[in-house]
């Protein structure tokens, strides 16, 4: 038995057909009748809707056959996705090197008969076919395979289709998900923007009012001025940042070379260098986002070194890589999160009502923006952490 090659874009083919969301979903009607359909028409006993991922065909629609998938390479659909023509047709596989000694030919289902359309994309990606199979050898007339040919049309409107509407769902549901920030936003702006306009207002009447002000008064209503301006300018300067961070473009891609890298940001966190930072790097080179990866390092980095209240800062900084993704780790010895809190971190606008060790407190911005940055570059983000002991921050990037 020969497998078949992958092929020639097979990364880019695979990554199109993840787009459908379609791979182990429930059956449905409308592709149940199409390979109804196609059954009747070329009078084939079995007719499948195959799509091919990396190591298996599994089948959307299976009317003759009562399995849901078969091994990659085993398959005749992977031998199909590869054919130039539209069309790939095995007369008696018996007969076929390619096919003969195929487990599904010596023994259950016996194919003998094959007939396979490429479910083809106006992208030219291959995600399948529509296929119909017999036991015996096998001729179709140019009219069955023109109507097979169609109904394989019919299949790829029908993904587009479920494409176009799940992107409708995922699209309200994040409308719905902004809504709920704008009221949250809505919110801080009463108390994290007027509180501190209300008390600057204040306070300069006090000074414009009152005619005999002592010094010791003076300084001490000027410190709380600057300290109220402070903290509204850093409040609007997170919002600026969050909203550019997650609406930024996260096409363009940078080759890095970490070390340097990660030695600019220590710097930018550490400009003092009185935290130890301890690095781990088992790439030297990524081809990555770096605007986007700077600013989730930035985020977490700084959260690491604030909300730590040991005598000594130390974090450790790892990055490693496998065939699909990029891997980051940031690990301190800070004050922790309790594990309740873990998903209330990442909404937006949202506190644990704890105090930096600047005696600062947060604004619920920096983290909501890492995981939705993480999320448009494909990757994840999670959160290990132990009160009193420290945090580990690890995320993925999608090559």
């Amino acid at each position: 038995m020969k497998i078949a090659d992958v092929t020639l874009n097979e990364n880019d083919r695979l990554k199109a057909l993840k787009t459908y969301s379609i791979l182990d979903t429930l059956p449905e009607q409308d592709f149940e009748d199409i390979t109804k359909i196609a059954s009747e028409i070329c009078q084939t006993p079995i007719s499948l809707i195959s799509l091919v991922d990396e190591n298996r065909q599994w089948f959307k629609s299976h009317r003759g056959l009562n399995i849901n998938q078969t091994p990659r390479h085993f398959s005749f659909c992977s031998y199909a996705i590869n054919e130039k023509d539209t069309i790939m047709i095995v007369p008696d596989s018996r007969l076929d090197s390619r096919f003969s000694n195929n487990p599904l030919v010596t023994g259950e289902p016996h194919i003998v008969f094959y007939a396979g359309v490429p479910l083809r994309t106006n992208e030219g990606f291959s995600l399948g076919t529509i296929c119909v199979i017999d036991n015996e050898p096998r001729k179709l007339s140019q009219s069955q395979l023109n109507s097979l040919e169609s109904l394989s049309k019919q299949v790829v409107k029908l993904l587009e289709l479920k494409k176009a509407n799940h992107l409708l769902f995922e699209s309200k549901q994040e409308l719905e998900k902004r809504n709920v920030e704008l009221e949250k936003f809505a919110y801080m702006v009463s108390h994290d923007i007027k509180s501190p306009l209300n008390k600057i207002i204040s306070l300069t009447n006090i000074l414009s009012n009152q005619q005999e002000v002592n010094e010791q008064e003076r300084r001490f209503i000027i410190n709380n001025i600057e300290n109220s301006t402070i903290h509204l300018k850093g409040f609007i300067d997170g919002i600026i940042k969050h909203y550019r961070g997650v609406n930024a473009p996260n096409t363009e891609v940078n080759q890095l070379t970490m070390a340097s890298f990660i030695d600019e940001l220590i710097l930018l966190v550490d400009p003092a260098r009185e935290c130890k930072i301890y690095t781990d790097l088992d790439c030297e080179l990524c081809f990555i986002n770096s605007i986007a990866l700077k600013q989730i390092l930035l985020n977490i980095l700084s959260n690491a070194i604030k909300y730590n209240d040991k005598p000594e800062v130390i974090i450790w900084i790892k990055v490693s890589e496998d065939n699909g993704f990029y891997n980051f780790s940031i690990e301190d010895n800070g004050i922790g999160i309790d594990p309740t809190e873990f998903d209330k971190i990442f909404e937006t606008f949202t506190t644990l009502g704890k105090i930096d060790r600047f005696q600062n407190y947060g604004s619920g911005i920096g983290l909501s923006t890492v995981k939705k940055i993480v999320e448009k570059l494909g990757g994840e983000i999670q959160v290990n952490s132990k009160v009193g002991e420290g945090s580990a921050f690890n995320f993925t990037i999608r090559k």
